[in-house]
């Protein structure tokens, strides 16, 4: 029998306890080291050749998940990479997987899902589940929202909630100009509403 080596990056101790007790009980997984950072992860998975990487997306200060998994898939031999984690955001899942993840499984997720990533990042296989999957294939096939430098500069003021006053203020320019702006973030962005446009550009990673 094949036993598949699993290293696990997550800064919370208590969250790579439970992972490690949940792989306790598969004769085919052996844990081979953890990590609380993504600098350790990646020494770690150079010393101990981890054929999946179970990594947290976000890990405090340092690298996070998606540059973690950009140098981990960088090492020779290079580890799949398994992004577990509790934010399920689109860009964050897209922005993964473009990294070269394997696959992305939330943490309120049946232990034997968590377990069935593992073995199919091992064997090469994606491991998303379904309703991920069909999330990453609509964003990808969403049509790429193009910002010019001053739309995008309005939107950032606006994540912030600054008024049409303050933006124009900032930006040295009038409210009318503002306004102008806002219309075109709306209509490309398909909103309607302040509100909206923060977060459907949060969702598509332009925020």
């Amino acid at each position: 029998m094949t036993v598949l080596r699993v290293l696990i990056a997550d800064d919370h101790p208590i969250v790579r306890a439970g992972v490690r007790s949940l792989f306790a009980g598969q004769a085919d997984i052996d844990v081979v080291g953890e990590a609380a950072t993504g600098e350790e992860a990646v020494a770690l998975a150079r010393q101990q050749h981890p054929q999946v990487v179970l990594c947290d997306l976000r890990m405090g200060e340092g690298m996070d998940g998606v540059a973690t998994t950009a140098a981990l898939r960088a090492l020779e031999p290079a580890p799949a990479v398994v992004i577990l984690t509790t934010f399920d955001r689109d860009a964050e899942i897209l922005g993964a997987i473009e990294a070269g993840a394997a696959g992305y499984v939330l943490k309120d997720a049946p232990p034997d899902t968590i377990v069935r990533a593992v073995r199919d990042a091992a064997a090469g296989r994606l491991a998303l589940t379904p309703e991920l999957s069909a999330r990453v294939v609509e964003v990808l096939r969403a049509p790429r929202v193009r910002l010019t430098d001053r739309e995008l500069e309005v939107l950032r003021l606006l994540a912030t909630g600054a008024s049409n006053p303050q933006i124009a203020k900032s930006l040295f320019v009038t409210e009318a100009t503002v306004k102008t702006h806002l219309v075109h973030i709306f209509g490309k962005l398909g909103v309607d509403t302040r509100s909206r446009a923060v977060a459907v550009a949060q969702e598509r990673g332009i925020l």
